[in-house]
């Protein structure tokens, strides 16, 4: 194959055939790799805190945050694939995620459990406004199948957030 043809399939568009209109395109796959990098976020978070928990509730706190983190794990295929079946692009790497998050990590050396459940619980209260936003553009531009996800994930995030509510609640 000679060097120019190679060249033209480097610069060649994703061609994927949509019936979206071309600022559908780039609004939508705009807000999916946002949202992808504040599920990446999150999921990174709370797989430290889980992998950084201790004290008298270790096991429950453990294997909650552990769970959490596979179902937050779970949407990221669908949303970086969602973007490409309506010929957008997604995120390309760690520094992309970086510069698109808006969950904030949280790097200390430590954290006490309790800390640790009460933000997941803000993070992910704040996912759910994010996804609420997302849905929102996606449904200006008639894309159905990707409000249809958010949907989904709109209740798993304000499930965890309820969960996680739930185990900081002070009891009088």
């Amino acid at each position: 194959m000679s060097p120019t043809a190679a060249e033209k399939r480097k610069l060649a568009p994703l061609a994927t055939p949509t019936d979206l209109k071309t600022n559908a395109i780039q609004d939508i796959s705009g807000a999916l790799a946002a949202l992808l990098a504040d599920v990446f976020a999150l999921y990174i978070k709370t797989k430290n805190f889980h992998w950084h928990m201790s004290g008298p509730h270790f096991r429950d706190y453990h294997l909650m945050l552990d769970e959490q983190a596979e179902q937050i794990f779970a949407t990221t295929d669908a949303i970086a694939e969602r973007a490409r079946k309506i010929g957008g692009t997604t995120l390309r790497s760690i520094g992309h995620i970086g510069r698109l998050q808006r969950i904030n990590d949280n790097d200390a050396d430590y954290v006490t459990p309790e800390d640790m459940l009460a933000e997941l619980r803000d993070d992910n209260k704040q996912l759910v406004s994010i996804l609420r936003e997302t849905h929102e553009v996606c449904s200006e531009h008639n894309d159905f199948a990707t409000t249809s996800l958010l949907e989904v994930w709109i209740d798993e995030a304000e499930r965890r957030t309820w969960f996680l509510f739930e185990t900081t609640r002070q009891q009088k």
